[in-house]
Protein backbone atom coordinates (compact mmCIF):
# COMPACT_ATOMS: atom_id res chain seq x y z
CA UNK A 1 0.00 0.00 0.00
CA UNK A 2 2.95 1.85 0.71
CA UNK A 3 4.18 1.91 -2.94
CA UNK A 4 0.72 3.28 -3.77
CA UNK A 5 1.11 6.30 -1.95
CA UNK A 6 4.32 6.86 -2.89
CA UNK A 7 3.68 6.56 -6.45
CA UNK A 8 0.28 8.53 -6.75
CA UNK A 9 -0.15 11.17 -3.86
CA UNK A 10 3.36 12.38 -3.57
CA UNK A 11 2.99 15.40 -5.05
CA UNK A 12 7.02 16.15 -4.85
CA UNK A 13 7.30 13.49 -7.22
CA UNK A 14 4.67 14.23 -9.26
CA UNK A 15 5.93 17.52 -10.13
CA UNK A 16 9.20 16.47 -10.49
CA UNK A 17 7.56 14.12 -13.27
CA UNK A 18 6.32 16.98 -14.88
CA UNK A 19 9.28 19.62 -15.59
CA UNK A 20 11.09 16.42 -16.76
CA UNK A 21 8.05 15.74 -19.32
CA UNK A 22 7.87 19.23 -20.06
CA UNK A 23 11.27 19.22 -21.00
CA UNK A 24 11.56 15.99 -22.42
CA UNK A 25 8.17 17.24 -25.05
CA UNK A 26 10.42 20.49 -25.84
CA UNK A 27 13.38 17.69 -27.01
CA UNK A 28 10.45 16.18 -29.46
CA UNK A 29 9.70 19.45 -30.23
CA UNK A 30 13.08 20.18 -32.01
CA UNK A 31 13.17 16.53 -33.56
CA UNK A 32 13.25 16.96 -37.63
CA UNK A 33 9.56 16.52 -38.72
CA UNK A 34 9.46 12.45 -39.51
CA UNK A 35 11.01 11.60 -36.58
CA UNK A 36 8.72 13.88 -34.22
CA UNK A 37 5.88 12.53 -36.01
CA UNK A 38 7.05 8.78 -35.45
CA UNK A 39 7.76 10.32 -31.66
CA UNK A 40 4.22 11.26 -30.83
CA UNK A 41 3.00 8.08 -32.33
CA UNK A 42 4.73 5.53 -30.40
CA UNK A 43 4.19 7.77 -27.72
CA UNK A 44 0.67 7.36 -28.21
CA UNK A 45 0.46 3.91 -28.54
CA UNK A 46 2.70 3.42 -25.88
CA UNK A 47 0.60 5.20 -23.13
CA UNK A 48 -2.14 2.74 -23.82
CA UNK A 49 -0.16 0.09 -21.98
CA UNK A 50 1.25 2.01 -18.77
CA UNK A 51 0.47 0.65 -15.73
CA UNK A 52 0.11 2.84 -12.19
CA UNK A 53 1.40 6.21 -12.21
CA UNK A 54 3.47 5.69 -15.36
CA UNK A 55 6.68 6.95 -14.02
CA UNK A 56 8.19 3.22 -15.98
CA UNK A 57 6.70 4.44 -19.36
CA UNK A 58 8.62 7.81 -18.59
CA UNK A 59 12.16 6.34 -18.50
CA UNK A 60 11.17 4.31 -21.76
CA UNK A 61 10.36 7.71 -23.77
CA UNK A 62 13.11 9.01 -22.76
CA UNK A 63 15.58 6.69 -24.09
CA UNK A 64 13.84 6.38 -27.29
CA UNK A 65 14.26 10.46 -27.38
CA UNK A 66 18.25 10.32 -26.67
CA UNK A 67 17.83 6.96 -29.97
CA UNK A 68 15.91 9.54 -31.97
CA UNK A 69 18.26 12.61 -31.45
CA UNK A 70 21.59 10.23 -31.66
CA UNK A 71 19.83 9.12 -34.85
CA UNK A 72 18.86 12.45 -36.31
CA UNK A 73 22.08 13.85 -35.37
CA UNK A 74 23.67 11.02 -37.72
CA UNK A 75 21.52 12.32 -40.44
CA UNK A 76 19.60 8.55 -40.17
CA UNK A 77 15.95 8.24 -41.37
CA UNK A 78 13.83 7.20 -38.39
CA UNK A 79 12.68 3.82 -40.24
CA UNK A 80 16.39 3.06 -40.04
CA UNK A 81 16.01 3.63 -36.60
CA UNK A 82 12.62 1.55 -35.84
CA UNK A 83 12.64 -0.72 -38.77
CA UNK A 84 9.41 -0.99 -40.87
CA UNK A 85 7.38 -2.54 -38.27
CA UNK A 86 7.39 -0.37 -35.98
CA UNK A 87 4.64 -1.81 -33.66
CA UNK A 88 7.44 -4.50 -33.26
CA UNK A 89 9.99 -1.88 -32.50
CA UNK A 90 7.20 -0.69 -29.67
CA UNK A 91 6.79 -4.00 -28.41
CA UNK A 92 10.48 -4.78 -27.90
CA UNK A 93 10.58 -1.34 -25.99
CA UNK A 94 7.90 -2.15 -23.60
CA UNK A 95 9.13 -6.08 -22.70
CA UNK A 96 11.12 -4.56 -19.77
CA UNK A 97 8.09 -2.09 -18.89
CA UNK A 98 5.10 -2.74 -16.29
CA UNK A 99 2.26 -2.71 -18.08
CA UNK A 100 -1.69 -3.46 -17.42
CA UNK A 101 -1.69 -6.33 -19.87
CA UNK A 102 1.28 -7.40 -17.54
CA UNK A 103 -0.90 -7.07 -14.53
CA UNK A 104 -4.21 -8.46 -16.45
CA UNK A 105 -2.18 -11.73 -16.92
CA UNK A 106 -1.27 -11.54 -13.30
CA UNK A 107 -4.65 -11.60 -11.88
CA UNK A 108 -6.24 -14.14 -14.32
CA UNK A 109 -3.58 -16.58 -13.17
CA UNK A 110 -3.40 -15.77 -9.93
CA UNK A 111 -7.43 -16.14 -9.55
CA UNK A 112 -7.88 -19.35 -11.44
CA UNK A 113 -4.84 -20.90 -9.52
CA UNK A 114 -6.63 -19.71 -6.05
CA UNK A 115 -10.05 -21.15 -7.28
CA UNK A 116 -8.64 -24.08 -8.09
CA UNK A 117 -6.58 -24.57 -5.30
CA UNK A 118 -3.04 -24.43 -6.93
CA UNK A 119 0.06 -23.38 -6.29
CA UNK A 120 2.56 -22.09 -9.03
CA UNK A 121 5.73 -24.35 -8.65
Amino acid sequence: MSEFFDNYFNIKKIREEKHKYKEQMARVKALPEDYRYVYEKIQHYMWQFTSGAGFDMMRVQADLLELFEQGAAEGKEVLEITGEDVAEFCEELLRNTRTYTEDWRAKLNKDIMKKLGKTRE
